[in-house]
């Protein structure tokens, strides 16, 4: 049996895109559980990867968007979410962290079977992604306190959809790596 690995999806983000009022409620309640999760993974030593997209920006590279992200207005979003030294960061140009990205590749030569998706959107790049991942054979585990939305109607659609088609488990955040 491999390794649980945290993903974090779309949280290094400027908030400047048509769907942002509606996203950063949820985002900010999020920010604090996801900081958390992160702590807990790096006590325990487990890959933590980034996958976050590119805002269409093609030349640029992780530290640009990061650095782009905490000249923001939202900052306070991104800073308690800072990647470390020790974390892995793959950009993605589409929905879903699969889709044209190494990441497939960096999970298996991570020894990696297991993903706890956390970050945002729930009806999109997270649904998708859970769905990449099942049909690739990974385990799936969504913590429903640490994915931003921007509808909850749809969110709470594609966390039924998830556990329901994915097989993945949709927990609380404090059920993972309980201290």
């Amino acid at each position: 049996m491999g390794k649980t690995a945290l993903i974090v999806i779309d949280m290094i983000n400027t908030y400047d895109h048509p769907d942002a009022e509606l996203l950063m409620p949820s985002a900010e309640s999020v920010v604090p559980v996801i900081s958390s999760l992160l702590h807990r993974a790096r006590q325990r030593d487990a890959p933590v990867i980034y996958v976050n997209d590119n805002f269409g920006e093609w030349r640029s590279h992780h530290g640009e968007l990061l650095d782009k992200a905490l000249a923001g207005p939202q900052a306070h979003l991104v800073e308690p979410l800072r990647p470390t030294d020790s974390s892995l960061f793959v950009v993605k140009a589409r929905h879903s962290i699969f889709f044209e990205t190494p990441l497939h590749y960096l999970l298996h030569q991570q020894d990696v079977d297991r993903l706890v998706l956390c970050g945002q959107v729930t009806e999109q790049c997270v649904l998708y992604s859970a769905l990449d991942a099942h049909i690739r054979h990974l385990d799936v585990v969504v913590p429903r306190d640490a994915v931003a939305h921007i509808h909850t109607d749809l969110a709470d659609a594609a966390l039924r959809m998830m556990e329901r088609n994915m097989n993945a488990r949709v927990c609380d955040s404090d059920d993972l790596w309980a201290e």
